[in-house]
Formats: C-alpha cells, structure tokens, sequence
C-alpha cells in the first residue's frame, strides 16, 4: 500500500496544495500564550482554526497539528485546543504553547461551528454519492497542514500530528499519507478493524469512519506502519472498548512488523494502561509532552 493508493481508496478530494485563503484572524494575547481565530476557505465554505503559540519567544517553532476528538460532543470541535473535553486531563493548545510548540485544530465537519448538519445525513449522502466523510476530514486537515506548514512562526520540518480518539484515528491515516508530517502521537483509538467487528465492537465507532473497501486492501496497523520510520507514539487503555487488547494486538503485531522493516523499531513506543478505559491519563500526557518536546 502507497499513500497515493490509499488516498485513491479513501477517495479524498483533490484540492490545489498550498496555504489556504484566511478570511478572517483574530488574535488574543495571555500572559504565557497567544490565541489566534482564524476562519480558512478550504473550498467548500468557512471552517473555523483555534491556534495557540508562544507568547514570548521567538519562532519559528515546532508546531502541531491537533485532531479534536468525537465524544458525541459534536459542539466542541476544535475548541477542545483551548477548553479540553472531558476525556482529557486538560487543555493542551496553552501547555504546548507554553512548551515552546505551535499548535492548530479545525473543525471537522460536523463538529463545532459546522455542527449545523449531522454526522448520519452527511455520511449517509456522501456514501451515496461515492464519497465518505472520513475522506472529506482528513482533505480538510491536509489543508489545515498546509497552514501551519506556510506559516513564518513555524518549522514546517518539525510539524507532528497528535489526537484522541476520532482525533487519533486522523492523525495515524493523515501521518500516513503525508509524508511531511514529522512524528504522530494518539490516544484511545488504535485497533485491527476486522478483531472489532469480530466482537461487534466497531458498532462503537461514529459512521464518520466508514470507508467502504478499506479492509479488503488493507487495516488499521498497516496503515499506522506506512508512517515508519518515523517517530510514534500509541498510548491505549486495556478497559477501553474502542481499544480492547486483542484488537489492539493485532494492530501493533502489523505496525511493528513494518517499523522493523525500516530498521526503525525504537520509533515506535507504546504505553499500555491496563486500568484505564476511554481517557487520557497522567502516563499518556507525560508520554505525549516528551515524544512532541523532542521536536524542540
């Protein structure tokens, strides 16, 4: 599997590469962050970006690109950067920024200011259409990449990609198919497909991640393996049932397999907590601050 083949599979839409259009930027200065609003023009109408930097220093920075998580929070989206959610301990876009990193989210669609359509009616007319909502998120992070990437303020050599759960799910594909993207780090969503719905347990899963063909070609580990040999990072709870081990066994089986191909075996860490369920816990936030300060 390429990435050009698995984009083909996924059917992400083709956008002209580059920067995206601003239509509008609003920033807010805090003693140790900077906050930025902007709304991009990705083609298909405005999508709200949260960014966070250093208020102090000077760039340019690693940065990161930030998948919010899903949750059945479909109001959150990409304020999850600055508010947190539930799941997570607390808000990461002031603690990276105070780490020295740049970092950005965008609202999916469905998610945040585009939560006016819901996730069944637009998967359900985009599968229909030969399409998937899956593809259309990941072509709009790829744009969103494409931001940070242009940026004076960032080290487009040192951009990761780091989410929990639909948000992890994102970050290993979109790490996958873009080759620039440096390192991945992802919470709460790493499984063999094909052990889940084994057991039923992909029922778990939004529709949104319904691409249709995708097991036939290939799974969830060999598509984490495509992102050797760079660095990254999958941290997974044992009582999580997005997560369940055997599932997640398979996956890593595959995803080894590939990271030792690349002679890169040490790029790969794993955190397994055997007590934890669908949740960030203090092991991941201290695993994850050191796997994305190495950038810095």
């Amino acid at each position: 599997m390429t990435p050009e083949r698995l984009k083909e599979l996924i059917r992400i839409p083709v956008r002209p590469r580059g920067a995206p259009t601003i239509l509008s930027r609003e920033s807010e200065t805090h003693e140790d962050h900077v906050a930025e609003r902007l709304v991009f023009d990705f083609g298909e109408g405005p999508v709200r970006g949260l960014l966070t930097r250093p208020a102090a220093r000077l760039g340019p920075f690693p940065a990161v690109l930030y998948c919010h998580a899903h949750g059945n929070r479909y109001a959150i989206g990409a304020s999850e950067l600055l508010a947190g959610r539930p799941s997570l301990i607390s808000p990461y876009g002031p603690l990276l920024a105070r780490e020295g990193l740049v970092a950005m989210s965008v609202d999916m669609p469905t998610f945040g200011e585009r939560s006016h359509e819901s996730e069944g009616a637009l998967a359900k007319a985009l599968l229909w259409q030969g399409k998937s909502l899956f593809a259309m998120m990941l072509a709009d992070l790829l744009s969103a990449f494409d931001h940070l990437a242009s940026r004076d303020d960032v080290d487009a050599g040192r951009i990761a990609a780091f989410g929990l759960s639909m948000g992890a799910t994102q970050t290993y594909f979109l790490a996958a198919i873009e080759p620039r993207i440096a390192r991945a780090a992802h919470l709460c969503c790493y499984a063999d497909l094909a052990s889940l719905i084994e057991t039923g347990a992909h029922d778990l899963h939004g529709i949104y991640m319904t691409v249709p063909g995708l097991l036939a070609e290939t799974s969830t580990g060999r598509i984490a393996g495509m992102v050797a040999p760079r660095p990254q990072l999958i941290c997974t709870g044992d009582h999580d049932p997005l997560t369940p081990p055997a599932a997640v066994e398979a996956a890593y089986a595959e995803t080894l397999t590939a990271y030792r191909e690349m002679d890169a075996a040490d790029a790969l860490i794993r955190l397994s907590q055997p007590e934890t369920g669908h949740e960030e816990t203090p092991e991941m936030r201290r695993a994850v601050l050191e796997f994305l300060n190495a950038m810095t």
